[in-house]
């Protein structure tokens, strides 16, 4: 996903472990990781320590993807049988190693080892009032405030877990966190539960992963989701539970783009199979927003599930319009403006026997600033197409998101102040419709979610000042 540059992107993928047995687990972490790829692909790094022996950390992190980091040789050098290990793409702070993760802070319990995905909209402050109290920052992320703030409660209570559940007291936003003491692994989502995070098992050891595919990828099996407010500690004895900061069903709020885009297909989400959801989503597109046509096509990968949903529900053919180049990683050399190369037709070529002639669907999962879709409607229509329907699998986005996904602000987002009108002539398709918003509640299963990117209004005040940027001003 990491290619498409007109597409939200996701925060970060976490993934903890501890094998009882005390077996080094630096290579489950790391196969974790490579199944989570597509949730970060701008740093990554696994921290592992030993609950048998002297309690220190290893830790390997770095700029780059899971593959371009680690190999054979410096996996092997990560001894311990409990760790976490991190994905990072940047919301807020800049994209330098220091603020790659997990975190390591050594304090006087022990250590503390997080991973974090989400976003703080309250970081600003916390980290303000860190400071002027002598706190030293090493880096520019809000995962930093919140490992700060477990440390400090973790010195007044008896247990690890109490001290997460103090500092989410004080923390708001979006979160997925895995933190590791010495002898225990700990896992926690906000009370809303924006962000996904599940547990799995495999022999006699216990994971944490953002998502199911992970699980998967380390044949172990899925025990179940840490629920929204949860924290779970996974130690010695197995696994406990404190919910006493959980919502009520109606109350919480998952982003509702993990169904749409963000998870990987094979994964579920509290108990939703997110191919399913991206199914629906284009089954729901066939029966609101119907159009004669010949073909139906997905803008590869995120619009296939539903490009299929539309065909099975419109009884129109599905096909491949699109051949991607599965080369193209994060760093290729973009082309320059004046240049005939165009990233877009690089990355993605048309099937031109597919699409000559025919009236063409073409389902994408959605169009934030618009920077890409009309190229893609006119390399169909160069290839061939007599018409092109864009179908979209999610509602417009008319406003900012604050909880850990890049959305851009208002003014740079194409259905902002434009009717799908507009959007259309700009896009140059002979039509274009979205999904409604009355159907995303669907894709989830029947599960509350937060909709604030279409809607405007979002599960808690939103932050006065654009928190989205670096916390180095």
């Amino acid at each position: 996903m990491s290619w498409e540059p007109d597409k939200p992107h996701e925060e970060c993928g976490v993934f903890g472990m501890y094998d009882l047995d005390g077996n080094d687990v630096a290579s489950s972490i790391y196969y974790g990781l490579f199944a989570l790829q597509h949730r970060g692909q701008e740093s990554c790094g696994i921290a592992v320590s030993d609950t048998f022996g002297p309690r220190k950390v290893d830790l390997l992190k770095g700029m780059g993807l899971v593959n371009e980091v680690f190999n054979q040789e410096n996996i092997a050098s990560l001894k311990g049988n409990i760790g976490v290990g991190h994905c990072r793409y940047s919301t807020a702070g800049e994209s330098i190693p220091s603020n790659a993760q997990p975190l390591v802070i050594n304090y006087v319990k022990g250590t503390l080892m997080l991973a974090h995905n989400g976003n703080l909209i309250n970081a600003n402050e916390l980290r303000e009032e860190l400071a002027y109290t002598g706190a030293i920052f090493q880096t520019t992320i809000d995962s930093e405030v919140i490992a700060y703030h477990i440390a400090r409660e973790r010195i007044k209570t008896k247990t690890a877990e109490q001290a997460v559940v103090n500092a989410m007291k004080k923390i708001k936003g979006a979160y997925a966190l895995v933190v590791s003491s010495p002898r225990k692994l700990i896992g926690a989502r906000d009370p809303y539960g924006f962000k996904p995070l599940c547990i799995g098992k495999r022999d006699n050891a216990y994971i944490l992963a953002s998502e199911t595919c992970a699980l998967d990828t380390i044949d172990a099996e899925f025990v179940r989701d840490v629920e929204p407010g949860e924290v779970v500690v996974i130690d010695k004895d197995g696994i406990k539970s404190d919910r006493s900061l959980c919502l009520k069903p109606e109350e919480q709020a998952r982003c509702v783009f993990e169904y749409i885009y963000f998870a990987r297909p094979d994964s579920n989400f509290d108990g939703t199979s997110v191919y399913h959801s991206r199914i629906m989503a284009g089954k729901f597109l066939a029966m609101d927003s119907p159009v004669d046509a010949d073909i139906v096509v997905g803008v590869p990968e995120s619009g296939n599930a539903a490009a299929m949903g539309y065909a099975m529900q419109s009884g129109i053919p599905y096909g491949t319009a699109f051949i991607k180049n599965a080369y193209v990683g994060r760093t290729f050399i973009k082309p320059q403006q004046k240049s005939r190369e165009s990233s877009v037709r690089v990355k993605l070529n048309v099937l031109k026997e597919a699409v000559n002639g025919k009236r063409v669907v073409m389902i994408d999962d959605s169009i934030v600033r618009g920077t890409t879709s009309d190229r893609i409607v006119q390399m169909l229509k160069d290839a061939g197409a007599t018409e092109v329907h864009v179908r979209i699998s999610s509602p417009p986005f008319i406003s900012e998101c604050y909880f850990g996904t890049d959305v851009p602000n208002k003014e740079q987002l194409i259905a902002h102040n434009r009717t799908i009108e507009d959007i259309r002539q700009v896009i140059g398709s002979d039509s274009l419709a979205y999904l409604s918003i009355d159907r995303l509640i669907e894709l989830s299963g029947g599960k509350s979610i937060c909709k604030g990117c279409f809607t405007g209004e979002y599960p808690m005040e939103p932050p006065t000042e654009d928190i989205r940027g670096e916390y180095d001003k």
